[in-house]
């Protein structure tokens, strides 16, 4: 995969190839502390599961603040609330982190001054939708020309494709990572990875960071 998408691993295990790479940068970090943002998906909680196993012994948490991508618009407890996976796949598992800011679709205002205030996002997980969508980040979506300056805003699927309405970061807020990391595990992500590397204008496409990763499996690369 080349530029402007990022460089591309294939990998046997995504959530192991993850979990490496977030302990490498946690333990190349330049400042004192690690800004972590995470994502929802099967995908993400088998990473999230890794990381706590390989990094509860490993890592300082107290160190680490744990910040999400995106949300749906649910109920903190919901079934498909992005802050209840993380809270059972990573946090619950590894004892008490530095700080962990949850979304809530009635704090936007909060979490934009908050992210103006964070100088740097160390590590920004993101997936891929069979769609094309990161975060929730849709194709047709006005959140994909969010205006300058804004870093959170709602959004939802104006195709309707993907339930709840939402709350994301901006393509502005991600492009302050120093490392952004995307997981894309399965067959049913084939297409849209190879229309990524075919040059479609799909939300994904639109990322940009410092660096890029992005960590598939075998049966997602077929054919790249």
């Amino acid at each position: 995969m080349s530029p402007p998408y990022g460089s591309l691993r294939v990998v046997e295990d995504v959530a192991s190839a993850f979990a490496e790479v977030v302990l490498d940068a946690f333990a190349k970090r330049p400042d004192p502390r690690f800004v972590l943002v995470l994502s929802g998906g099967p995908t993400a909680r088998r990473c999230y599961e890794k990381l706590a196993d390989l990094g509860v012994k490993t890592v300082d948490w107290a160190r680490v603040d744990v910040l999400m991508g995106d949300e749906r618009c649910v109920g903190a407890d919901h079934p498909d609330a992005n802050q209840r996976l993380v809270r059972e796949a990573l946090l619950e598992r590894v004892g008490p982190v530095g700080s962990f800011h949850p979304m809530s679709c009635e704090n936007v205002g909060s979490y934009q001054k908050m992210l103006e205030e964070t100088p740097a996002l160390d590590v920004v997980h993101l997936g891929l939708g069979p769609d094309g969508h990161t975060a929730s980040l849709f194709a047709g979506s006005p959140a994909l020309d969010a205006p300058p300056g804004a870093l959170v805003v709602r959004s939802s699927d104006p195709h309707e494709r993907n339930p709840h309405e939402r709350m994301t970061l901006t393509l502005d807020a991600i492009a302050r990572a120093r490392l952004v990391i995307f997981t894309v595990s399965g067959d049913s992500k084939r297409d849209a990875l190879g229309a990524l590397e075919a040059g479609a204008d799909l939300p994904a496409a639109r990322v940009h960071a410092t660096r890029v990763l992005w960590l598939a499996d075998h049966l997602a690369a077929t054919g790249l």
